[in-house]
């Protein structure tokens, strides 16, 4: 964030602000993407390296303070020039003034009769700045990877994360913070049997082998990418793209008036991408999810097939009314909108509609009952 005053003043003589140091070791940071056989679209960043180790269960406070305070002082790479393959194209993308970078590839820049179901890799290269061969021995590479959902998924799945996945407290302003800064992937708790329902409605009643495919949508900052990534590989979470947004702590508040918008910029596209493969929309009642899902059931109509909201217990004491009187106008054209206590609600509502196998809710409430076991030492230090 704060290099966009300089690249703005720096003028196109002057690509590089002056502040960037040629000197530290660079990385490509690819997010994962998604697309189709004949479409690809992924995202990422090129920073300078602010090395962050592993997480662990005992980190101490300071040390998952230090860390998040490197993930949010990045240091971006603006105006960046990198090479990009995967199997049959090739090409070359540029990074704009913050280091961000899209690849956005249709069926005729590429060759071959199309990217395979599941998940493909893409590898990238740094063109320039060029690295400093003594500090970046081989070159600055990543991969990255990409979901193309089967041709038999009978559905997909668009999610929030923050008090959906897991629980950031963004209704209150003081919770969401300490958990942002003073939790790592180990020690962010997830909603009870969230991981069990979540891989329920990736397997759906296909056989093995076929995966519906999932999206997750948030409004949290790219900066925390990794802490997110890895928290939902700990949980067992199934595996699918993240959709974050760009914003830092140079902002006067984590809640923005346009997190609205950039959720339906973020939805828009899948469901334009994918125009035959019906949704399901899972969130939650703390923040916008409800008005925002619908939104998305007026826009698409015929495309939605449910809504599952969590409810969260917040300052606001009328939003369950307004939640309910939203389920009443989505009902009205045709798609059920549920205000949920748990996980183990929504499962059973989606096991009786048969989108996912009965025999899956034991697992859910396996889940929801381990996840309910007390918090050891330090999640409890923590959450205090």
């Amino acid at each position: 964030m704060k290099r966009r005053a300089e690249a703005r003043r720096a003028g196109p003589l002057a690509p590089f602000p002056m502040r960037w140091n040629r000197n530290d070791p660079l990385q490509i940071l690819p997010y994962r993407g998604y697309g189709t056989p004949e479409r690809l679209r992924l995202t990422g960043r090129v920073l300078q390296d602010e090395p962050i180790g592993a997480a662990g269960e005992r980190d101490s406070v300071w040390r998952n303070l230090g860390n998040t305070w490197k993930r949010f002082e990045s240091d971006e790479v603006p105006f960046a020039r990198l090479a990009a393959r995967c199997e049959g194209w090739s090409g070359e993308v540029t990074a704009d003034e913050e280091g961000y970078f899209t690849i956005d590839v249709s069926t005729a820049a590429r060759e071959g009769s199309g990217w395979q179901p599941g998940w493909q890799p893409i590898e990238l290269e740094l063109l320039a700045p060029a690295p400093d061969p003594l500090l970046e021995a081989g070159g600055v590479r990543a991969t990255g990877s990409f979901l193309v959902p089967p041709p038999e998924a009978a559905f997909g799945i668009i999610s929030d994360i923050d008090d959906t996945v897991v629980e950031t407290g963004v209704t209150h302003r003081l919770a969401m913070a300490r958990t942002v800064f003073l939790h790592n992937a180990h020690t962010r708790l997830p909603f009870k049997g969230v991981a069990a329902f979540y891989d329920a409605l990736c397997q759906g009643t296909h056989p093995a082998g076929c995966r519906n495919p999932i999206f997750f949508v948030s409004s949290s900052p790219w900066n925390l990418y990794d802490l997110l990534a890895d928290f939902m590989e700990l949980q067992s979470i199934p595996r699918g793209p993240l959709l974050l947004r760009d914003y830092g702590l140079d902002r006067r508040t984590f809640a923005h008036t346009a997190g609205a918008e950039h959720k339906l910029g973020c939805i828009r596209p899948i469901l334009d991408l994918y125009p035959r493969l019906p949704f399901l929309l899972i969130g939650d009642s703390g923040e916008r999810d409800p008005e925002i899902y619908r939104q998305v059931v007026r826009e698409y109509p015929g495309r939605i097939r449910a809504v599952y909201i969590r409810r969260i217990e917040g300052r606001r004491p009328h939003r369950d009314d307004e939640v309910l009187a939203l389920a009443r106008e989505t009902e009205a054209e045709g798609v059920p909108l549920l205000l949920c206590q748990d996980t183990e609600a929504a499962a059973a509502h989606a096991a009786a509609a048969g989108w996912i196998r009965r025999e899956r809710i034991p697992d859910v409430h396996a889940e929801k009952k381990k996840d309910e076991t007390a918090p050891s030492p330090l999640e409890a230090s923590l959450v205090r």
